[in-house]
């Protein structure tokens, strides 16, 4: 016996019109290219990272690191890009671990003490054991 089932769809109104939407996105874009004109016009340090780059972490320097290992002969750009969003990942999460130790301290820069918290805590971070002793 095969079960039949009836989906319905229902039309969807528009709660704006078209013109009012449109309008709305010139005002964004206009707002955007504001705020692009006033960062041109930064004269210090860049702090925050472009919101158009998918990753943080410079693709030039983590395929260098990858050919210097021998076993490397290859590293194609999508490889490049997943170890260097994998990088990233692994750092935040372990920042974030490690913030929790800081937090406790009550602080709010993370030290080497935190780190080793962390690392010591979750099991996750086992293999990290003794990489920070000097």
């Amino acid at each position: 016996m095969a079960a039949t089932t009836t989906i319905t769809i229902a039309p969807v109104s528009p709660t704006e019109s078209d013109q009012q939407r449109c309008q709305g996105e010139e005002e964004v874009r206009g707002n955007e290219a504001e705020i692009e004109n006033n960062n041109n016009q930064q004269t210090g340090p860049i702090v925050a990272v472009s919101q158009n780059r998918l990753a943080k972490l410079p693709l030039s320097r983590i395929r260098a690191l990858m050919k210097a290992d021998p076993d490397v002969s290859l590293a194609s750009q999508e490889s490049v890009f997943i170890i260097a969003k994998a990088t990233e990942l692994f750092v935040e999460m372990i920042a974030k671990d490690a913030l929790v130790y800081a937090q406790q301290g009550k602080r709010k820069t993370l030290q080497r003490k935190d780190l080793d918290n962390a690392i010591e805590a979750i099991d996750e971070f086992a293999f990290l054991e003794g990489t920070l002793d000097s």
